[in-house]
């Protein structure tokens, strides 16, 4: 080919690609023009809403500030005109906003008015608030302990009272019911109100006709009303709702194995204090049978337990055996005992044991007078007897089984070493560390004046 044709291929083969190259270059820059308006349109839309989502939970928030203090009135309005039921409600309850971890625990306190002995003290969040045997309940009252700061609404219950029906809503431990008169209640209903109910379920149950019915929930009704039957007994817990919008009373799992771990004789001086301590670390709670003469002593440490979750109960107030006193004494042993201890932590025991496990008909009599079951146990470490820490470890370790009442006795140093190593070792073998009023709760609960000694599945 000559030289001149071989020059203008080249030339010609230099433009085309020369035009290639301009090409690809004005594709990207389009393509990287349409990433960057991409990026900043994603940009805006989420600065919008951002924007959007903040006034509406303002406007939300306002809103359930509102209906804390005055937007309930209309409900019960609509709920009492047929526009509204209690179940929509139910079905309403708003999903969870918040991870669980950052909502805290809170729990319900309540008292009943009994038919010819007036007001109780008021009862720990998912324990046992009962008439005494062959009692009934006139009245309620309930408020909740350790309410979130910032948090809007209350919790409010009803009741339906013999011969009246249904009555009006009341909160706030106002009374609901007649403690004035002697018509016994025949069913009852609670529920949270405001923000309370967004992330918190208020579970409950009653004693009626010598049987605890299932829990209700969240403004539902507990007991049968209009058939002659009395509520003899009232349970109530406020729970944190799970992600799955599932909850359970004391928070609970009664699918997984549990036990009670029971503590006789005190509180003490340094034995309480670091078995409340493991407990803590490890998220479980116990029941401590404490003597009435000793507990007035240790007003800080039966707070701590309240605080805690653990169960407050009652040992006599001089550790007195029910088969070597005559009735009158026991019960007053029993009802001083009771006063100290909800003098300190402002809860009343709803559990005796008796001293040394030793019981007669009279005593069981006088338990069952004043509203109280009898607790024994399953397993009893003699850690009173060996102070030998080995030896309380092994006696639970090597016959723990769900449902068990652990003894041990909290006056000495080797129960609170024996806790130390016992408690985490629980927990790791999968155990939920209850209180026995929490055992009980799930299998098939508790009446006065009787005995138990487990509550195996």
């Amino acid at each position: 080919m000559p030289e001149e044709s071989r020059l203008e291929a080249y030339e010609q083969r230099e433009k085309i690609y020369q035009q290639k190259r301009r090409g690809q270059k004005r594709r990207r820059e389009r393509e990287q023009f349409f990433k960057v308006r991409l990026m900043q349109g994603m940009l805006c839309f989420c600065l919008v809403a951002v924007s959007v989502a903040t006034v509406v939970m303002a406007v939300d928030r306002i809103k359930g500030e509102r209906r804390g203090a005055s937007g309930q009135k209309g409900r019960q309005e609509a709920v009492r005109a047929g526009v509204l039921l209690p179940e929509d409600e139910v079905r309403q309850t708003a999903q969870v906003k918040r991870p669980l971890v950052e909502v805290p625990k809170m729990g319900a306190l309540y008292g009943i008015h009994v038919q010819g002995k007036g007001w109780s003290h008021y009862f720990a969040d998912n324990s046992y608030g009962m008439a005494p045997a062959g009692g009934y309940i006139t009245a309620l009252r309930v408020t909740l302990h350790n309410q979130p700061e910032g948090m809007s609404g209350t919790i409010e219950y009803k009741v339906n009272l013999s011969g009246s029906g249904w009555l009006d809503w009341q909160s706030n431990a106002d009374e609901a019911g007649g403690s004035g008169g002697e018509l016994p209640l025949e069913a009852i209903s609670i529920r949270l109100t405001g923000e309370l109910a967004e992330y918190y379920d208020v579970l409950y149950s009653v004693l009626q006709n010598n049987a605890w019915t299932d829990w209700a929930k969240n403004g539902q009704e507990a007991g049968q009303f209009g058939v002659g039957l009395r509520v003899d007994g009232i349970r109530v817990s406020v729970a944190r709702r799970q992600e799955e919008g599932i909850s359970y009373a004391g928070e609970i799992d009664p699918s997984k194995p549990m036990v009670a771990l029971t503590y006789d004789d005190g509180p003490s001086k340094n034995s309480t204090p670091r078995i409340l301590e493991i407990l803590r670390e490890n998220g479980g709670k116990a029941t401590f049978f404490m003597v009435g003469s000793r507990a007035q002593k240790f007003e800080a440490t039966i707070r701590q337990m309240v605080e805690q979750g653990c169960e407050v109960a009652n040992h006599t107030y001089d550790h007195t055996l029910m088969t070597k006193v005559d009735p009158a004494e026991l019960e007053r042993q029993l009802e001083l005992t009771n006063q100290v201890v909800a003098n300190a932590g402002g809860v009343t025991p709803v559990l005796m044991r008796p001293c040394g496990g030793a019981t007669n008909d009279a005593g069981m009599g006088v338990a069952g007078a004043i509203s109280m079951p009898a607790i024994l146990w399953s397993i009893d470490t003699l850690d009173w007897k060996t102070r030998d820490v080995d030896a309380t470890v092994s006696a639970v370790l090597d016959h723990v089984k769900d449902g068990d009442i652990i003894l041990m006795h909290d006056l000495y140093d080797t129960a609170a070493g024996a806790s130390e190593i016992v408690i985490p070792e629980l927990i790791r073998r999968g155990y939920q560390l209850v209180t026995v009023s929490e055992l009980a709760s799930y299998r098939g609960g508790m009446t006065p004046g009787q005995s138990y000694y487990k509550f195996h599945p």
